[in-house]
């Protein structure tokens, strides 16, 4: 096939080497001219040919996307699609489904996961949208996915971004538990050498899997991991995994326990923790740990 791809970052960059691999011409466009096929989304559209044009969508979401996919309806034509593969809030597919269906135009929501090892492991890929939209763009989807499968046309418009949505909110909840149990184990004056029982884990056992390969590899990188901060951010997936779950009446403790250390994490000087010492030292006299000077 013949199409578009729009932002060539570390994951979209990598999608377009992985379809040209597999002998489809790919017409990239990145604000990066150094990246870039093509000046603008303009001169993208005219190199796709007249009719039946593909144009995947890798910006960030919220405005970055919402700003394209408003470019490209008034590009496209009857019979086009558009695909979200970037990691859009689910609600935001039908405002984006409902503006190009005025125009003829097909639109897909994919949930893509597989990081920077896609390139060569292969990308899952879940999709949401009309079953003559995913037919249409079949192809691009099996070059892309892992020969094995890591496919699934999950359902209508929506479909593919809350399904990328729970995966990453459960990814939350593994590498929480991960990290937990890797703290416990360096903080034991029994265990020796913390690495080597990740290690044992990764064969055989029921917590093996790739992000416990992954916390080995950090390790063997740098033993400590001293040279990392324990400052962790969250992109979206996992407040909106927890409100869904609040919304839908279903008991997520685990990711949300998961979000809610992320949050922890960015804090210095925890005004909880104050308040919890204040508390302790004005109810039972417990000493209290005096505050290091800024």
């Amino acid at each position: 096939m013949k199409l578009g791809l729009v932002g060539l970052g570390k994951m979209g960059g990598n999608m377009r080497e992985r379809l040209t691999r597999a002998g489809h011409e790919v017409v990239g466009y990145d604000r990066d001219s150094t990246l870039s096929d093509v000046s603008d989304l303009s001169e993208l559209v005219v190199r796709l040919g007249e009719q039946d044009r593909v144009v995947w969508v890798m910006v960030p979401a919220g405005a970055p996307t919402h700003s394209v996919v408003n470019q490209l309806a008034g590009l496209l034509t009857s019979g086009d699609i558009v695909i979200d593969g970037g990691n859009s809030r689910f609600t935001d597919d039908a405002v984006n489904s409902a503006l190009l269906d005025q125009r003829g135009i097909g639109y897909l929501d994919v949930g893509v996961s597989g990081g920077v090892w896609g390139l060569d492991q292969g990308y899952a890929l879940m999709v949401g949208g009309a079953a003559e939209h995913v037919a249409a763009v079949q192809p691009v989807f099996d070059a892309l996915c892992p020969a094995e499968g890591g496919f699934v046309h999950a359902g209508g418009v929506g479909a593919g971004h809350f399904s990328k949505m729970v995966h990453n909110g459960i990814e939350y909840g593994l590498m929480q538990a991960y990290a937990e149990g890797y703290e416990l184990l360096s903080a034991s004056e029994l265990v020796v050498d913390v690495p080597g029982v990740l290690n044992s884990w990764r064969e055989g056992t029921v917590v093996r899997s790739w992000l416990l390969d992954l916390l080995v590899k950090a390790l063997e990188e740098d033993p400590g991991l001293h040279a990392i901060a324990g400052h962790v951010e969250d992109s979206g997936e996992g407040r909106w995994t927890v409100e869904e779950a609040i919304s839908h009446s279903v008991p997520t403790p685990v990711i949300a326990a998961a979000l809610f250390a992320r949050f922890a994490s960015r804090q210095a000087d925890s005004p909880t923790m104050k308040a919890v010492s204040a508390l302790r030292h004005q109810f039972g006299g417990h000493a209290v740990t005096a505050a290091q000077p800024r």
